[in-house]
């Protein structure tokens, strides 16, 4: 047994005497009929998970991780059995090993984990003695077969499970006391209890509750800056360039976001997405999403709720959201809530601008055009001036476009080219 795979439970890793070559290739032949279905198998398991698990499904960024975890296990399973290989010999997959680690950062309870493998497990072999079933086989060879197949699956699960649960409990270690999480937990217990000793917080992190407040969600899409350190740097320098009252609140939620509150005392200005755009030189890599300035310990919380709504859009797959995003953006907040259901908004943006949801070049220069002319109160001619159009071009786009849409609503329009702006090819019709 390799010893540089810790937790390898002890087994016979050669089949038995009674899978007989006939039966090796029978096994061989579901692998191949897993492999067939992997993408779709993949999708599915993930789906279950994130919907059924507690705190699997809280941001788009950890469905991502988990449908990468997924699908190396998925295909590390499909591998074992399509190429007879013992399980002492494999290596868990990096994906696994990094979404274990996330979780733990993000202080997901390690039942989650153990829970989604089962539920893997459990899933996998329903879907597997499916193809089983529809081989020309005894039911002896059936019953061997599945058992074969039972073995390696349950194997596999163990060993990957020991695996990530101790990758899980020594990162945990390591980030309860690398990062002081008693002003973690502190800051977690004001965003969810209704009563806050605001006088307790303020003398154990110095920040005080009792002002105007505008939270900040930071994070780093850039491998060479996922550093703690890097975040914690952008926030003190934003505070400085935004004029903030004293020094942010900072606590980081994982190696790549850090969840940031501004101080901004009895000021109740409004802190625009430009202002950070023009006065802040972020790191490459770096991202911000802002909430609304909201005062007292109400206010902490909502700035947050509505910081987060501006993170996640900008975090979906396929987003197109700009690196500095705020809720107060033009159709941030609408669109945020709509995106939380892909597949009502999918169907609604078709049923309102018909074949302008079409994922063409033609359509999205229509697109563009109409968007335009109602942003500049359906004028042609300063809509050409902002696209370097002539004005007879414009005349004839808007035409166009508004015959091509099933409704003449401006509101409903001018949402539904907004939805698209924002999220692009995951709400376009495809060909």
């Amino acid at each position: 047994m390799s010893a540089s795979v810790p937790g390898l439970p002890l087994h016979d890793s050669q089949l038995p005497p009674s899978i007989t070559p006939e039966m090796r290739a029978a096994v061989a032949q579901v692998g191949k009929r897993l492999r067939e279905n992997e993408s779709e198998i993949v999708r599915y398991l993930t789906a279950l998970m994130a919907r059924d698990i507690d705190q699997l499904d809280v941001d788009p960024a950890l469905v991502e991780m988990l449908e990468a975890s997924v699908h190396g296990n998925v295909s590390t399973i499909l591998h074992v059995l399509s190429n007879d290989i013992p399980v002492e010999h494999l290596q868990p997959t990096t994906a696994a090993v990094e979404y274990a680690l996330r979780l733990a950062q993000r202080d997901v309870p390690s039942n989650s984990l153990v829970r989604a493998y089962h539920m893997g497990q459990n899933e996998m072999l329903r879907i597997i003695f499916g193809y089983v079933d529809e081989l020309d086989l005894s039911k002896h060879e059936s019953l061997v077969v599945m058992r074969r197949i039972s073995d390696v699956v349950s194997q596999y699960i163990e060993w990957i499970t020991l695996y990530v649960f101790q990758a899980y409990e020594d990162e945990r270690r390591r980030w309860i006391g690398a990062e002081g999480n008693v002003l973690s937990s502190r800051i977690h217990e004001i965003l969810r209890t209704p009563d806050v000793d605001a006088d307790s917080f303020e003398r154990e992190s110095g920040y005080s509750l009792d002002q105007h407040h505008v939270a900040v969600i930071m994070w780093s899409d850039d491998e060479g800056s996922r550093d703690l350190a890097v975040l914690d740097r952008a926030a003190r320098m934003m505070a400085t360039k935004l004029f903030a009252e004293g020094p942010p609140l900072i606590t980081a939620i994982d190696r790549t976001t850090a969840w940031v509150w501004l101080p901004l005392g009895r000021s109740n200005r409004i802190v625009e997405t430009s202002d950070v755009a023009q006065r802040v030189t972020l790191p490459a890599g770096v991202r911000v999403a802002l909430g609304l300035n909201a005062s007292g310990i109400a206010g902490f919380r909502r700035s947050h709720e509505q910081a987060l709504a501006a993170w996640g859009l900008a975090t979906m797959p396929g987003s197109l959201v700009a690196d500095v995003v705020g809720f107060g953006d033009r159709g941030v907040a609408v669109v945020s809530r709509l995106a939380r259901d892909l597949e009502f908004t999918r169907a609604w943006v078709h049923e309102i601008l018909g074949a302008l949801s079409e994922d063409s070049p033609n359509a999205a220069a229509l697109r563009e055009t109409l968007s335009v002319y109602f942003a500049t109160g359906e004028s042609h001619l300063h809509t050409a001036e902002k696209l370097n159009l002539h004005r007879n071009t414009v005349k004839y786009r808007v035409d166009k476009a508004m015959r091509d849409t099933r409704t003449t609503d401006r509101l409903d329009l001018a949402l539904a080219l907004t939805v698209c702006e924002f999220l692009g090819t995951e709400v376009l019709a495809q060909d």
